[in-house]
């Protein structure tokens, strides 16, 4: 009988030939019976960890697949032969199969899966709803606090730069409720024209709640008409000899024309989409995501999963969307680079999860090509600066391997620091 290889095995030291006939005997019992449609696999190893999650139509004949010995790709043999049991969980539809697939290779984290690493909750902007004078701010986490929420932005410099530019075009406070309750006179954010200061009565509270219209109608994508209208106030304004009231509304069109030019790329035919572009490059892979939200650019992140270098871009990108989505709200309209397999099905997840018609897309020309593209063009130039990065950080291993005669570069370097007072009170700490 021929030994399994340990579970850290390189991908290319393994010969498909090897899988045994033990693996393969588990398996075919394990796929004895009928299993519904809605159906999720776990492949489990002699200790307990979960190598693999899926779903398939029929299990049976995906499971019955894997007792071959021969014809499997290097990873797949290598998952069979590490392999003792299955465990099976049937679900309603093959939509929530695919949807709590996503969840528990976030939450097992599975060697033979592609698995998104995302340590960080997207930012959104917030305008409360839960006071007289609603408040504008920056938020992260749960949505526990009433009010409207709008993003994702891709970063909170991206956040910050909108919300400043935002006050200056609106007036809207950003102060704390309890800084608002205790003013006795206007801040500073009065002072230059940040605020409309509804804390001391500056503003009425009709008034304020008006410029609170408008700033919503700016973030849900009715930017033009708020231009307009403000640029028929100013005229009016101006007619009427109120030439301070007119200056004060200049100041916030081109406040207003600020927020829209610093955002870059603005598709005029897509109103609100997520684009996914995947790029591969020396076994890496980078997949670069755009968010677009009110017809605005609202930046991008670039993803580094973790996936088996097997697998192709459509492969990586078609259990990436899964995960992404697994946690954060889905836009009406996501843009591919590549297309994947169950595009449809996906596409029907989301939609479920979301409770509005998802549509997922891969476009071959106009304008949505082109956004596609400028992703995929980031998506390079991101990898490359990671894989030079790598490449540094390499080298420089190796050259403390070779300036303290070590066998192989250090995988783990510690530091320790230790201090004192007067010879008392000791400290000692490690990085």
């Amino acid at each position: 009988m021929i030994a399994r290889p340990p579970l850290d095995q390189p991908d290319d030291s393994f010969d498909p030939q090897d899988t045994d006939d033990e693996a393969a005997l588990v398996l075919e019992t394990q796929a004895e019976g009928e299993v519904s449609p809605g159906t999720l696999a776990r492949m489990i190893a002699a200790d307990g960890t979960v190598l693999y999650v899926g779903k398939a139509k029929s299990i049976k004949k995906r499971v019955l697949s894997y007792t071959r010995l021969v014809g499997h790709t290097n990873r797949i043999a290598r998952m069979i032969a590490a392999t003792v049991s299955m465990e099976f969980v049937s679900t309603r539809t093959e939509s929530e199969a695919l949807l709590l697939e996503a969840n528990l290779v976030k939450q097992l984290k599975p060697r033979f899966n592609v698995l998104l690493r995302d340590d960080k909750s997207f930012p959104y902007i917030l305008i409360t709803a839960d006071h007289p004078a609603p408040q504008i701010l920056k938020h992260r986490g749960a949505r526990s606090r009433p009010g409207h929420y709008y993003g994702p932005f891709a970063s909170v410099w991206a956040v910050d730069r909108t919300i400043n530019a935002l006050q200056r075009a609106f007036l809207l406070r950003s102060c704390s409720d309890s800084y608002y309750e205790n003013r006795t006179r206007p801040c500073l954010l009065f002072q230059i024209k940040r605020c409309s200061g509804p804390c001391t009565g500056e503003v009425s509270h009709a008034d304020y709640a008006e410029l609170v219209r408008e700033a919503r109608a700016f973030l849900t994508g009715r930017s033009r008409a708020v231009k307009e209208e403000l640029a028929r106030e100013m005229e009016a304004a101006s007619e009427a000899l109120e030439f301070e009231r007119a200056g004060r509304l200049r100041d916030r069109l081109a406040a207003l024309s600020a927020v829209q030019g610093s955002q870059g790329i603005n598709p005029r035919s897509v109103e609100e989409a997520d684009v996914f572009a995947c790029y591969q490059q020396g076994g890496a892979t980078c997949i670069e995501v755009f968010f677009f939200r009110t017809g605005q650019n609202w930046g991008n992140r670039a993803y580094y999963p973790r996936a088996d270098k097997s697998l192709d871009e459509r492969e990586v990108l078609g259990a990436f969307i899964a995960q992404f989505y697994e946690d954060k709200p889905c836009p009406r309209l996501i843009l591919l680079s590549h297309e994947v397999e169950e595009q449809a099905l996906i596409a029907e997840a989301l939609s479920e999860k979301t409770g509005s018609k998802v549509e997922i897309a891969t476009p071959r020309r106009g304008e949505k090509l082109d956004l596609v593209s400028h992703a995929l063009q980031n998506a390079r130039e991101a990898l490359g600066r990671k894989l030079a990065e790598t490449a540094t950080q390499a080298k420089l291993l190796e050259g403390v391997q070779e300036a303290f005669a070590l066998k192989g570069p250090p995988q783990r370097i510690e530091v320790y620091d230790n201090s004192h007072i007067m010879g008392t009170n000791a400290v000692g700490g490690m990085i």
